[in-house]
């Protein structure tokens, strides 16, 4: 789908990074919506088909203007922001530069440097706007609510995804690494677990090479507790196969100790399973406690544990929690809202 001239382009998303990271995936989900209103592409290494993008090496070439004069470069991480200040400053195009701020700490000096040169910025939350030397338009992640949908006969997904038919699957999905709290998934599951023969936990993601013996000591945990067959581990699945793997589920846990933002309790609400989520990241401003879910104290393990036993323990307050977990994510988190929302923001930049 790549555009035959970026004299067509009116912005520009970039998203360096060759692995799969949340950057990406907000680009994945992103451009081709915003495509349909408004010449975007991505520029970026590799991409699935069905995004818009042109290779990086052409950034280089491109025309110095686009159809609307300057072109909105729109950058997520630093190593974007620096690029687009290249583009603009060393090879002369014109551009508008806009960045997307996710963190929820206080920034380098370089960052803070390379924000100040930006000519607008977007926070991802109240809190990332929070950690922000200037204003900034709040902006939220939102989920593709056709993509990540409840499923009618979740045992036969779940049999076409080699998992437990029977019983309740609780999951926790996403890259494997301390920061993200997995022991604390782990710690927590098998505690239920020991007393409720009829719940499954799914811990599915990647762990990078230093991670291994992380990963390897979580699994070590699950075979001394006897768990094996309620406790199960998998691998990152290819993207289209990640909505099916939500709507497996009954409820979602989000144990991280630091996040940016954070998008899987939404995208888990969106399929049906509230989620029991950690004050971090966006969370707080994601989850009703007691609507759509929990929240909890960064490594409270005891009411991690606590709370999700007691999602599990009522089956008609867990399918109200359900119901309300996907109705929440319709009315305010839909990624239509959100894609509308940015592109507001490139036509104001370039009409100035």
């Amino acid at each position: 789908m790549a555009p035959t001239d970026f004299r067509d382009i009116d912005v520009i998303a970039p998203s360096f990074k060759k692995r799969y990271s949340g950057v990406t995936s907000t680009v994945i989900r992103l451009v081709p919506i915003q495509a349909r209103d408004i010449a975007i592409t991505a520029t970026s290494p590799l991409l699935p088909d069905d995004v818009p993008n042109v290779p990086p090496k052409s950034l280089v070439t491109m025309s110095r203007s686009g159809p609307s004069g300057a072109r909105v470069w729109h950058a997520r991480r630093n190593v974007e922001m620096v690029a687009g200040l290249a583009l603009k400053y060393i090879l002369g195009k014109r551009l508008r530069l806009l960045f997307t701020s996710a963190a929820q700490r206080r920034h380098t000096g370089f960052t803070r440097w390379l924000i100040r040169r930006m000519d607008h910025v977007i926070a991802t939350s109240g809190k990332s706007a929070s950690y922000l030397e200037r204003e900034a338009t709040v902006i939220r992640h939102g989920v593709d609510c056709d993509l990540f949908q409840p499923v009618a006969d979740k045992p036969a997904l779940r049999a076409a995804l080699d998992l437990p038919t029977d019983g309740l699957l609780v999951g926790c999905f996403g890259r494997i690494r301390h920061q993200k709290g997995n022991d604390l998934f782990i710690q927590a599951m098998i505690e239920v677990c020991k007393t409720r023969p009829d719940v499954r936990a799914l811990m599915m993601g990647r762990a990078t090479a230093d991670n291994a013996e992380f990963l390897q000591d979580l699994k070590d945990k699950v075979t001394a507790a006897g768990l094996e067959d309620q406790i199960l581990f998998r691998d990152e699945v290819a993207v289209e196969d990640v909505p099916r793997h939500f709507q497996a589920l009954d409820l979602y846990v989000a144990p991280q100790r630091w996040e940016g933002f954070g998008l899987t309790p939404l995208e888990a609400m969106a399929c049906g399973a509230p989620a029991v989520a950690t004050k971090v990241g966006a969370f707080e401003e994601l989850v009703v406690p007691g609507e759509t879910g929990t929240l909890c104290e960064i490594e409270d393990i005891d009411k991690i544990t606590a709370d999700i036993a007691e999602c599990l323990s009522d089956a008609n307050r867990l399918a109200q929690m359900s119901k309300n977990s996907r109705a929440h994510v319709v009315k305010n988190f839909r990624l239509e809202g959100e894609a509308a929302a940015i592109i507001a923001i490139y036509r104001d930049l370039l009409n100035r």
